[in-house]
């Protein structure tokens, strides 16, 4: 069985390991892009809930 501290180095261990991994590929600040071709592209909330990236129909006269 397992003693306290094994578990504990190990849950640390993994703890670091994810951190250090979660963070490859990862170059330069983030930033919002501002270029022309980024104008039309969907935010998240909007990927999130594809009823929002429909037309409205328009609104009829009274």
């Amino acid at each position: 069985m397992l003693k306290l501290s094994q578990i504990l180095v190990s849950r640390v261990f993994l703890a670091g390991t994810m951190v250090v991994l979660g963070g490859c590929g990862q170059k330069g600040d983030l930033y919002h892009p501002t270029e022309p071709a980024a104008a039309h592209r969907s935010t998240l909330p909007q990927t999130l809930t594809p009823e929002a990236l429909k037309p409205k129909p328009p609104a009829s006269a009274p």
